[in-house]
C-alpha cells in the first residue's frame, strides 16, 4: 500500500485508518482507466442503501460532479473540484450550510469522495504557466473511478434483490389465495378434519406479513404458507381417495356376491379377511403416525421446544405452528420438512423437529438428519418412540413409558 499520497484533513477533523487505506487505494487506479460519471452517479444512487448514504447526500454528490467539468473520469486527469460552500449549496438546491457540511462528511465517510485540504483549509487550484491546474485542493472524485466496478456491481445486487423481493411478494399473495379458497372450501362442504385449527395456523401465518417486507421475512412466511397450502391439498387428497377407495370395494365386494352367488357362503368369509388385511396393510403407515407418541411426553422429552411458541405449547397445532420456527432457525430446508410431513405425517414431523432441536449440539446438518430420519422411517427402521425415550433417559425420567 503506497502513503505518498496520504493527506490529512483541515482542523479539528480527525484522520482515521479506514480514511488512510481509502486515500492509498487512489493510487493503485489502473493506468488509463475511465467511467462515466453520471454512470457512476446512477450506480451509486441505486446503492445508496448499501452505503449508508441518504439522498440529500447524493444532491451533494450531483452537484460536486456538476463542477467537474468533463463527463468521463479519467486516470490520467485531475479529479479534484474545488467551490466554494455557497457556491456547492446553490446546485444542491439552496441546501441549508449545516446540512451540507453533515452531507458532505458522509459522503467522505461512505468513501465516495476525500478531502484534500490545503494547509489554511480553503478550496483553490494553481495553475502552470501553460493555463493548466498543476495542484487543487478541495474534493478527489477518484474514489468514484476508483469503485465504478464495485458500484455497478452493488446496484446489480440491489435490482436483483427488488425484482426477488417482487416474485416472492406476487408467489405469497397467489399461495396466500389458494389457502384462504381452499380452506373455505373444505369448511363449507363439510370435509373431514379439524380445518378451523388449520384455518387458525393459516391465521397466525398471515400475521407474520411484514408491513415493511423485505426479502428474508417475505421468503420466511412464503415457505411457511407453501407448506400450509400442501398440507391442505394432502388432506383433501387423502379424503378423496378414502372415499374412492371406499366406493371401488363396495363395488368388487357386489361383482363378488352377484358373480359367484353359489358359492358367496364358501368365499366370503375369507375373501372379506383378505380385503380387510390388504386395507389395513395400506393405511398402516399413515394410522401408525397419528399422534403415536402423546404430546405430554414429546414436551417432557423436548422442553426447549416450548420456548419457540408465545404462550407455551397445549396442543398439537401450537407444536406444530413451533416446529415452523424451529426449522427455520435449524436451517431445515421446506423441501425437507415437506418430505418428512408427507411420509411421518405433520404432527410426528413436528415431534422429530422438537427431537432434532433437543441435540442440535451434536447434530452437524439437522436438515441432512431429518431427510435420514424420513428415509429410515419409510424402510420401517425409525421409531419415533424409541427416540423419545431415548432422551427422556437422558433426561433422567426414564421411569416414563412411551405408550
Amino acid at each position: 500500500m503506497q502513503l505518498g499520497s496520504v493527506t490529512t484533513p483541515f482542523g479539528r477533523r480527525p484522520i482515521t485508518l479506514a480514511l488512510v487505506r481509502r486515500q492509498a487505494a487512489l493510487a493503485e487506479i489502473k493506468q488509463g482507466k475511465t467511467a462515466d460519471k453520471w454512470k457512476v452517479f446512477r450506480d451509486a444512487s441505486a446503492a445508496m442503501e448499501l452505503l449508508g448514504i441518504q439522498s440529500n447526500s447524493l444532491a451533494v454528490l450531483d452537484a460536486l460532479l456538476s463542477f467537474y467539468p468533463h463527463n468521463e473520469l479519467r486516470q490520467d486527469k485531475q479529479l479534484i473540484v474545488f467551490p466554494s460552500n455557497a457556491q456547492l449549496a446553490i446546485r444542491a438546491h439552496a441546501m441549508a450550510g449545516a446540512t451540507l457540511r453533515r452531507h458532505i462528511a458522509i459522503l467522505v465517510e461512505a468513501g465516495l469522495i476525500v478531502r484534500k485540504d490545503s494547509a489554511n483549509g480553503k478550496r483553490y487550484a494553481r495553475k502552470g504557466d501553460d493555463g493548466q491546474i498543476e495542484n487543487a485542493f478541495g474534493f478527489d472524485l477518484s474514489p468514484l473511478l476508483a469503485r465504478s466496478e464495485e458500484l455497478a456491481m452493488l446496484a446489480q445486487r440491489v435490482a436483483a434483490d427488488r425484482a426477488a423481493l417482487r416474485q416472492a411478494k406476487q408467489s405469497l399473495t397467489i399461495c396466500r389465495r389458494d389457502v384462504r379458497k381452499l380452506i373455505t372450501a373444505a369448511m363449507e362442504e363439510g370435509a373431514d378434519g379439524d380445518w378451523q385449527a388449520v384455518e387458525d395456523f393459516y391465521i397466525e401465518v398471515v400475521s407474520r406479513i411484514p408491513r415493511a417486507p423485505t426479502l428474508a421475512a417475505t421468503t420466511a412466511v412464503l415457505d411457511e404458507m407453501q407448506m400450509l397450502r400442501d398440507e391442505v391439498l394432502n388432506r383433501l387428497e387423502n379424503r378423496e381417495d378414502s372415499r374412492n377407495n371406499s366406493t371401488n370395494a363396495a363395488h368388487s365386494e357386489q361383482h363378488i356376491q352377484n358373480s359367484n352367488s353359489e358359492s358367496s357362503s364358501e368365499f366370503e368369509p375369507r375373501l372379506q379377511e383378505k380385503q380387510g388385511a390388504k386395507s389395513s396393510s395400506s393405511r398402516e403407515p399413515r394410522n401408525e403416525q397419528q399422534r403415536a407418541v402423546p404430546l405430554g411426553l414429546v414436551l417432557k422429552a423436548c422442553p426447549t421446544i416450548s420456548d419457540y411458541a408465545l404462550g407455551g405449547i397445549g396442543s398439537w397445532r401450537e407444536l406444530m405452528s413451533a416446529a415452523v420456527v424451529v426449522r427455520s432457525m435449524l436451517g431445515v430446508s421446506p423441501s425437507a420438512y415437506q418430505d418428512a410431513c408427507e411420509t411421518l405425517g405433520p404432527e410426528n414431523a413436528a415431534v422429530a423437529i422438537a427431537c432434532i432441536l433437543e441435540r442440535a449440539h451434536f447434530i452437524n446438518s439437522p436438515g441432512g438428519y431429518l431427510r435420514d430420519l424420513t428415509r429410515r422411517s419409510e424402510r420401517g427402521e425409525f421409531s419415533l418412540g424409541s427416540m423419545i425415550m431415548a432422551l427422556l433417559r437422558a433426561n433422567g425420567q426414564g421411569g416414563l413409558k412411551a405408550g
